[in-house]
Protein backbone atom coordinates (compact mmCIF):
# COMPACT_ATOMS: atom_id res chain seq x y z
CA UNK A 1 0.00 0.00 0.00
CA UNK A 2 2.91 2.43 0.87
CA UNK A 3 4.59 1.71 -2.44
CA UNK A 4 1.44 2.07 -4.30
CA UNK A 5 0.58 5.57 -2.60
CA UNK A 6 4.08 6.35 -3.31
CA UNK A 7 3.45 5.63 -7.00
CA UNK A 8 0.33 7.77 -6.90
CA UNK A 9 1.46 10.63 -5.90
CA UNK A 10 4.75 10.68 -7.63
CA UNK A 11 2.86 10.68 -10.66
CA UNK A 12 0.29 13.46 -9.41
CA UNK A 13 3.08 15.57 -8.89
CA UNK A 14 4.98 15.38 -12.07
CA UNK A 15 1.46 15.96 -13.74
CA UNK A 16 0.62 19.30 -11.87
CA UNK A 17 4.08 20.77 -12.63
CA UNK A 18 3.80 19.58 -16.08
CA UNK A 19 0.34 21.85 -16.27
CA UNK A 20 0.82 24.52 -14.70
CA UNK A 21 4.26 25.66 -15.25
CA UNK A 22 4.00 27.10 -18.68
CA UNK A 23 0.72 29.69 -17.13
CA UNK A 24 3.30 30.50 -14.48
CA UNK A 25 6.44 31.07 -16.19
CA UNK A 26 4.73 33.11 -19.10
CA UNK A 27 1.05 34.31 -17.85
CA UNK A 28 1.62 37.79 -15.98
CA UNK A 29 4.61 38.32 -18.52
CA UNK A 30 1.94 38.15 -21.20
CA UNK A 31 -0.37 39.81 -19.89
CA UNK A 32 1.61 42.96 -19.80
CA UNK A 33 2.85 42.15 -23.17
CA UNK A 34 -0.73 41.91 -24.79
CA UNK A 35 -1.99 45.56 -25.22
CA UNK A 36 0.97 46.71 -27.50
CA UNK A 37 0.72 43.12 -29.38
CA UNK A 38 -2.65 41.25 -29.14
CA UNK A 39 -1.71 38.42 -30.50
CA UNK A 40 0.03 37.45 -27.40
CA UNK A 41 -3.73 36.56 -25.79
CA UNK A 42 -3.65 33.36 -28.18
CA UNK A 43 -0.46 32.00 -26.50
CA UNK A 44 -2.32 33.22 -22.81
CA UNK A 45 -5.54 31.16 -23.80
CA UNK A 46 -3.56 28.18 -24.88
CA UNK A 47 -1.39 28.06 -21.36
CA UNK A 48 -4.43 28.44 -19.55
CA UNK A 49 -6.22 25.73 -21.27
CA UNK A 50 -3.19 23.62 -20.65
CA UNK A 51 -4.01 23.91 -17.54
CA UNK A 52 -7.19 22.32 -17.76
CA UNK A 53 -5.50 19.10 -19.19
CA UNK A 54 -4.02 18.79 -15.44
CA UNK A 55 -6.54 15.69 -14.73
CA UNK A 56 -5.20 14.08 -18.20
CA UNK A 57 -1.61 14.53 -17.41
CA UNK A 58 -2.14 13.11 -14.07
CA UNK A 59 -3.82 10.17 -14.93
CA UNK A 60 -0.99 9.79 -17.76
CA UNK A 61 1.99 10.37 -15.32
CA UNK A 62 0.47 7.79 -12.74
CA UNK A 63 -0.14 5.34 -15.73
CA UNK A 64 3.44 6.49 -16.79
CA UNK A 65 4.64 5.36 -12.70
CA UNK A 66 3.23 2.04 -13.12
CA UNK A 67 4.59 0.74 -16.09
CA UNK A 68 1.10 0.60 -17.32
CA UNK A 69 0.81 0.00 -21.29
CA UNK A 70 0.00 2.66 -23.34
CA UNK A 71 -3.87 1.91 -23.71
CA UNK A 72 -3.84 1.25 -19.64
CA UNK A 73 -1.94 4.84 -19.61
CA UNK A 74 -4.10 6.15 -21.41
CA UNK A 75 -7.39 5.07 -20.41
CA UNK A 76 -6.66 6.03 -16.85
CA UNK A 77 -6.04 9.87 -18.29
CA UNK A 78 -9.42 9.44 -19.23
CA UNK A 79 -10.90 8.16 -16.13
CA UNK A 80 -8.88 10.91 -14.61
CA UNK A 81 -10.67 13.46 -16.56
CA UNK A 82 -14.37 12.24 -16.33
CA UNK A 83 -13.57 12.60 -11.96
CA UNK A 84 -12.05 15.94 -12.08
CA UNK A 85 -14.90 18.96 -11.95
CA UNK A 86 -13.13 20.36 -15.14
CA UNK A 87 -15.73 19.18 -17.83
CA UNK A 88 -19.00 21.70 -17.62
CA UNK A 89 -21.65 22.07 -19.56
CA UNK A 90 -23.01 25.05 -20.31
CA UNK A 91 -26.66 26.22 -20.53
CA UNK A 92 -26.85 26.47 -24.69
CA UNK A 93 -25.18 22.58 -24.16
CA UNK A 94 -21.67 23.74 -25.23
CA UNK A 95 -19.12 21.72 -23.46
CA UNK A 96 -16.23 23.60 -22.11
CA UNK A 97 -13.06 23.21 -19.69
CA UNK A 98 -13.18 25.15 -16.66
CA UNK A 99 -10.18 25.47 -13.98
CA UNK A 100 -8.11 23.01 -13.33
CA UNK A 101 -10.65 20.20 -11.34
CA UNK A 102 -10.53 18.90 -7.66
CA UNK A 103 -7.09 17.59 -7.42
CA UNK A 104 -8.08 15.65 -4.44
CA UNK A 105 -10.62 13.78 -6.54
CA UNK A 106 -8.58 13.42 -9.64
CA UNK A 107 -5.93 11.21 -7.70
CA UNK A 108 -8.71 9.38 -6.03
CA UNK A 109 -9.92 8.49 -9.48
CA UNK A 110 -6.58 8.10 -11.03
CA UNK A 111 -5.98 5.44 -8.40
CA UNK A 112 -9.21 3.75 -8.55
CA UNK A 113 -8.81 3.33 -12.85
CA UNK A 114 -4.99 1.75 -12.08
CA UNK A 115 -6.58 -0.73 -9.98
CA UNK A 116 -9.47 -1.58 -12.65
CA UNK A 117 -7.16 -1.68 -15.56
CA UNK A 118 -4.11 -3.67 -13.40
CA UNK A 119 -7.17 -6.03 -12.61
CA UNK A 120 -8.30 -6.06 -16.14
CA UNK A 121 -4.87 -7.15 -17.12
CA UNK A 122 -4.54 -9.07 -20.19
CA UNK A 123 -8.14 -10.59 -19.94
CA UNK A 124 -9.45 -8.95 -22.88
CA UNK A 125 -6.87 -9.69 -25.39
CA UNK A 126 -7.12 -8.58 -28.86
CA UNK A 127 -10.53 -6.50 -27.62
CA UNK A 128 -8.05 -4.72 -24.95
CA UNK A 129 -8.12 -1.52 -27.35
CA UNK A 130 -11.86 -1.34 -28.02
CA UNK A 131 -13.38 -1.91 -24.26
CA UNK A 132 -10.45 -0.56 -22.04
CA UNK A 133 -11.23 3.21 -22.52
CA UNK A 134 -14.72 2.48 -22.75
CA UNK A 135 -15.01 -0.27 -19.40
CA UNK A 136 -12.81 2.81 -17.68
CA UNK A 137 -14.86 5.68 -18.43
CA UNK A 138 -18.16 3.53 -17.03
CA UNK A 139 -16.53 2.28 -14.30
CA UNK A 140 -13.46 3.84 -12.49
CA UNK A 141 -14.70 7.17 -14.42
CA UNK A 142 -17.54 7.26 -13.22
CA UNK A 143 -17.27 6.41 -9.65
CA UNK A 144 -14.52 9.57 -9.29
CA UNK A 145 -17.38 11.80 -10.91
CA UNK A 146 -20.12 10.10 -8.63
CA UNK A 147 -17.05 11.15 -5.55
CA UNK A 148 -17.28 14.64 -7.10
CA UNK A 149 -20.00 16.66 -5.08
CA UNK A 150 -18.13 15.29 -1.41
CA UNK A 151 -15.10 16.21 -2.90
CA UNK A 152 -16.49 19.75 -3.41
CA UNK A 153 -18.30 19.79 -0.25
CA UNK A 154 -14.90 18.88 1.64
CA UNK A 155 -13.59 21.49 -0.21
CA UNK A 156 -16.03 24.25 0.91
CA UNK A 157 -16.18 22.99 4.28
CA UNK A 158 -12.21 23.92 4.58
CA UNK A 159 -13.18 27.08 2.92
CA UNK A 160 -15.61 27.74 5.73
CA UNK A 161 -12.82 27.34 8.40
CA UNK A 162 -10.36 29.73 6.48
CA UNK A 163 -13.78 32.44 6.25
CA UNK A 164 -14.02 32.49 10.10
CA UNK A 165 -10.45 32.91 10.56
CA UNK A 166 -10.57 36.24 8.51
CA UNK A 167 -12.35 37.59 11.74
CA UNK A 168 -9.70 37.59 14.01
CA UNK A 169 -7.08 40.12 14.65
CA UNK A 170 -5.53 40.53 11.39
CA UNK A 171 -1.55 39.53 12.55
CA UNK A 172 -3.21 36.62 14.34
CA UNK A 173 -5.27 35.41 11.21
CA UNK A 174 -2.21 36.35 8.88
CA UNK A 175 0.20 33.92 10.21
CA UNK A 176 -2.60 31.12 10.73
CA UNK A 177 -4.05 31.22 7.65
CA UNK A 178 -0.47 31.71 5.89
CA UNK A 179 0.11 28.34 7.83
CA UNK A 180 -2.85 26.71 6.82
CA UNK A 181 -1.87 27.42 2.54
CA UNK A 182 1.92 26.38 3.15
CA UNK A 183 0.28 23.17 4.35
CA UNK A 184 -2.38 23.22 1.36
CA UNK A 185 -0.27 24.03 -1.01
CA UNK A 186 1.90 20.22 -0.50
CA UNK A 187 -1.59 18.60 -0.54
CA UNK A 188 -3.56 17.60 -3.41
CA UNK A 189 -6.09 20.15 -2.96
CA UNK A 190 -6.45 23.40 -4.81
CA UNK A 191 -5.42 26.38 -3.27
CA UNK A 192 -7.22 28.39 -5.97
CA UNK A 193 -10.14 26.50 -5.05
CA UNK A 194 -10.27 26.57 -1.30
CA UNK A 195 -9.59 30.68 -2.12
CA UNK A 196 -12.13 31.30 -4.61
CA UNK A 197 -14.77 29.25 -3.13
CA UNK A 198 -15.15 32.25 -0.07
CA UNK A 199 -13.59 34.91 -2.45
CA UNK A 200 -10.97 35.34 -0.02
CA UNK A 201 -9.13 38.90 -0.61
CA UNK A 202 -7.62 41.41 1.40
CA UNK A 203 -4.75 40.61 3.73
CA UNK A 204 -6.56 37.14 4.17
CA UNK A 205 -5.08 36.41 0.36
CA UNK A 206 -2.15 38.02 0.79
CA UNK A 207 -1.35 36.50 3.87
CA UNK A 208 -2.36 33.13 2.10
CA UNK A 209 0.35 33.89 -0.67
CA UNK A 210 2.61 34.83 1.84
CA UNK A 211 2.40 31.35 2.96
CA UNK A 212 2.78 29.44 -0.54
CA UNK A 213 5.99 31.94 -0.79
CA UNK A 214 7.42 30.37 2.34
CA UNK A 215 6.78 27.02 1.44
CA UNK A 216 8.14 27.53 -1.97
CA UNK A 217 11.20 29.15 -1.53
CA UNK A 218 11.89 26.93 1.38
CA UNK A 219 11.84 23.92 -0.53
CA UNK A 220 13.56 25.26 -3.07
CA UNK A 221 16.27 26.01 -0.71
CA UNK A 222 16.59 22.22 0.91
CA UNK A 223 15.93 20.30 -2.11
CA UNK A 224 18.67 21.81 -3.87
CA UNK A 225 21.16 19.61 -3.02
CA UNK A 226 19.22 16.35 -3.42
CA UNK A 227 18.04 17.35 -6.84
CA UNK A 228 19.12 19.52 -10.01
CA UNK A 229 18.72 23.34 -9.98
CA UNK A 230 15.84 23.21 -12.29
CA UNK A 231 14.40 20.94 -9.93
CA UNK A 232 14.85 23.28 -7.32
CA UNK A 233 13.09 26.16 -8.81
CA UNK A 234 10.30 24.30 -10.27
CA UNK A 235 8.89 24.87 -6.30
CA UNK A 236 9.30 28.61 -6.91
CA UNK A 237 8.06 29.21 -10.62
CA UNK A 238 5.87 25.77 -10.95
CA UNK A 239 4.29 24.68 -7.59
CA UNK A 240 5.56 23.28 -3.90
CA UNK A 241 3.10 20.73 -5.20
CA UNK A 242 6.30 18.32 -6.61
CA UNK A 243 7.00 17.87 -2.60
CA UNK A 244 3.14 16.50 -2.16
CA UNK A 245 4.56 12.47 -2.29
CA UNK A 246 7.80 13.69 0.10
CA UNK A 247 5.66 15.84 2.47
CA UNK A 248 3.12 13.34 3.35
CA UNK A 249 5.46 10.53 4.15
CA UNK A 250 7.25 12.61 5.91
CA UNK A 251 5.63 15.91 7.77
CA UNK A 252 8.46 17.17 9.64
CA UNK A 253 10.44 18.37 6.07
CA UNK A 254 7.92 20.99 6.12
CA UNK A 255 8.40 22.63 9.89
CA UNK A 256 10.65 25.34 8.14
CA UNK A 257 8.67 26.34 6.10
CA UNK A 258 5.58 26.39 8.40
CA UNK A 259 7.64 28.67 10.93
CA UNK A 260 8.21 30.90 8.25
CA UNK A 261 5.20 30.97 6.75
CA UNK A 262 3.73 31.81 10.58
CA UNK A 263 6.33 35.06 10.41
CA UNK A 264 5.31 36.12 7.03
CA UNK A 265 1.52 36.17 7.78
CA UNK A 266 1.97 37.79 10.91
CA UNK A 267 3.16 40.27 8.76
CA UNK A 268 1.40 40.66 6.24
CA UNK A 269 -1.28 42.10 8.89
CA UNK A 270 1.24 44.43 10.40
CA UNK A 271 2.00 45.96 6.49
CA UNK A 272 -1.38 45.31 5.21
CA UNK A 273 -0.52 43.27 2.70
CA UNK A 274 -3.56 42.28 0.00
CA UNK A 275 -4.44 40.19 -2.59
CA UNK A 276 -7.54 38.69 -4.10
CA UNK A 277 -9.06 35.43 -4.39
CA UNK A 278 -6.97 34.18 -7.69
CA UNK A 279 -3.57 35.71 -6.23
CA UNK A 280 -4.33 33.68 -2.82
CA UNK A 281 -3.89 30.57 -4.38
CA UNK A 282 -0.16 31.14 -6.12
CA UNK A 283 3.09 31.74 -4.21
CA UNK A 284 5.62 33.30 -6.98
CA UNK A 285 4.85 31.50 -9.73
CA UNK A 286 4.32 33.83 -12.40
CA UNK A 287 4.62 36.55 -10.13
CA UNK A 288 1.01 36.72 -9.18
CA UNK A 289 1.21 37.62 -5.66
CA UNK A 290 4.13 40.58 -5.85
CA UNK A 291 2.45 42.11 -8.91
CA UNK A 292 -0.88 41.61 -7.46
CA UNK A 293 0.14 43.33 -3.79
CA UNK A 294 1.82 46.28 -5.94
CA UNK A 295 -1.63 46.90 -7.81
CA UNK A 296 -3.37 47.00 -4.62
CA UNK A 297 -1.12 48.45 -2.51
CA UNK A 298 -1.97 52.64 -2.00
CA UNK A 299 0.28 54.39 -3.34
CA UNK A 300 1.07 52.21 -6.15
CA UNK A 301 4.78 51.40 -7.39
CA UNK A 302 6.53 54.03 -4.66
CA UNK A 303 9.47 52.99 -2.87
CA UNK A 304 7.98 51.97 0.81
CA UNK A 305 5.82 49.78 -1.42
CA UNK A 306 8.44 48.21 -3.83
CA UNK A 307 10.89 47.67 -0.71
CA UNK A 308 8.19 45.83 1.29
CA UNK A 309 7.26 43.69 -2.03
CA UNK A 310 10.81 42.83 -2.16
CA UNK A 311 11.27 42.03 1.66
CA UNK A 312 8.08 40.31 1.86
CA UNK A 313 8.40 38.06 -1.51
CA UNK A 314 11.94 37.63 -1.31
CA UNK A 315 14.16 38.51 1.00
CA UNK A 316 12.66 37.58 3.73
CA UNK A 317 11.64 33.83 2.93
CA UNK A 318 15.15 33.25 2.05
CA UNK A 319 16.73 34.58 5.03
CA UNK A 320 14.15 32.93 7.32
CA UNK A 321 14.17 29.28 5.36
CA UNK A 322 17.70 29.95 5.17
CA UNK A 323 18.07 29.89 9.27
CA UNK A 324 15.14 27.35 10.27
CA UNK A 325 16.58 25.05 7.95
CA UNK A 326 20.34 25.02 9.33
CA UNK A 327 18.26 24.64 12.55
CA UNK A 328 16.49 21.93 11.94
CA UNK A 329 18.85 20.33 9.96
CA UNK A 330 22.03 20.92 11.44
CA UNK A 331 20.92 21.51 15.10
CA UNK A 332 17.96 19.15 15.53
CA UNK A 333 19.01 16.58 13.06
CA UNK A 334 15.25 16.33 12.16
CA UNK A 335 15.48 16.64 8.30
CA UNK A 336 18.16 15.77 5.67
CA UNK A 337 18.54 17.01 1.52
CA UNK A 338 17.57 13.34 0.72
CA UNK A 339 13.99 13.84 2.45
CA UNK A 340 13.11 16.16 -0.28
CA UNK A 341 14.79 13.98 -3.43
CA UNK A 342 12.65 14.11 -6.23
CA UNK A 343 12.61 10.86 -8.59
CA UNK A 344 11.31 12.35 -12.27
CA UNK A 345 13.04 9.58 -14.34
Amino acid sequence: MKEFISKLLNGMSIGVVVALIPNALLGEILKLLIPYYPPFQHLLDITIFTMSLLPVLIGVMVGITFKLTPIQTASVGIASMVGSGVIVKTAEGVMTLNGIGIVLNIGITAALAVLFVQFLGDKLKAYAILLMPTLSILIPGMAGYLLLPYMQKSTGFLGQIIDHITTLQPVLMGAIIAMIFCVIILLPISTVGVATVIMLSGIGAGAANLGIVAAGVGLAITSYKANSLGTALAHVLGSPKIQMKNFLMKPKIAFPMLITAAILGALAGVLNIQGTPYSAGFGLSGLVGPLNYMNLAEGGWNARNITVMLSTFLVLPILLNVALIYVFARKLKMIKAEDYKLNFD
